[in-house]
């Protein structure tokens, strides 16, 4: 196990594995008030109805129970709310930080907390946030460069993306620079359509990310939304890896198998340790 995880350490800093995080990597962090951080879809369904669970058909899942509120409150509600969740003071997880000292070039953020914005606050790099529902443009993405000497994002006009520095994708939003999330049902449904056309992802990422592989962290494949989106957001992989102490359903299975991923039986604190004694 510890030759894989060396393995793993050395192509996320080789750029030959590409970190993707997920819901789970917040188990266990709480806000410096002590409220605790959604980590999984009950979690994130409590947080958004002020700790009340919701109707068993709700509480499938987040994406679901968010439509509900949205369609009760409005999208400005819904988005103040998820803003809300996310600008609460709580420190980056020990994972963020890791991963960030190994510098890799490509980093997928399906979280919509602005954590590794901040440890990279002092980095040029690139920031493409997901959205949903825009007429405009069939484009479900905007990019953003960092400009590190105001600590301000600019939207890129061009859409290009400078090669040279880090890349962080935020699919599903963030806080910032702006609040803008793809939250609800309708949100996955517009940005999964647009997807599938190929509108998700900006063409150099297109051709960057062949051949790559995926080292995904808190990640859980048991509901079809999550599954999707890792699917399109992965085109093109060669394979990976899956952090997890979690029996794995059958829908996980399959969808393990068919992207050739290989299953490290842990739990995400044993692979910061291990990772963290390995030169």
């Amino acid at each position: 196990m510890k030759e894989l995880i060396k393995t793993i350490k050395e192509e996320i800093k080789n750029n030959i594995t590409v970190p993707y995080f997920g819901l789970g990597i917040f188990e266990g962090t709480k806000t410096n008030e002590g409220e605790e951080m959604p980590y999984d879809s009950d979690s994130m369904i409590l947080t958004l109805n002020s700790g009340r669970p919701m109707s068993q058909r709700l509480m499938f899942e987040y994406s679901r129970a968010a439509m509900h509120l949205e369609e009760r409150r409005g999208v400005s509600y819904l988005t103040q709310l998820v803003n809300h969740i996310y600008t609460k003071n709580y420190e980056p997880t020990p994972l963020h930080k890791i991963i960030i000292d190994l510098a890799p070039k490509y980093i997928i953020d399906t979280n919509r907390d602005p954590k590794i914005q901040e440890l990279l606050a002092n980095k040029p790099h690139s920031l493409i946030i997901g959205k949903a529902r825009i007429m405009a443009d069939k484009n479900r993405y905007e990019v953003y460069k960092y400009d590190v000497e105001n600590k301000l994002y600019h939207i890129a006009l061009d859409g290009t993306l400078n090669e040279k520095e880090t890349i962080l994708f935020k699919p599903m939003g963030s806080t910032l620079p702006e609040p803008s999330f793809v939250m609800s049902d309708a949100d996955y449904v517009d940005w999964l359509t647009e997807a599938m056309g190929g509108f998700a992802v900006p063409p150099y990422l297109k051709k960057y990310r062949k051949e790559k592989k995926y080292l995904f962290l808190g990640t859980s494949f048991d509901r079809d939304t999550d599954r999707m989106v890792a699917n399109e957001l992965t085109f093109d992989s060669v394979g990976g890896y899956v952090i997890t102490d979690k029996e794995l359903g059958k829908k996980e299975k399959k969808f393990v198998e068919k992207h050739n991923l290989i299953v490290l039986k842990m739990s995400l604190e044993e692979f910061i340790k291990q990772i963290k004694e390995i030169a």
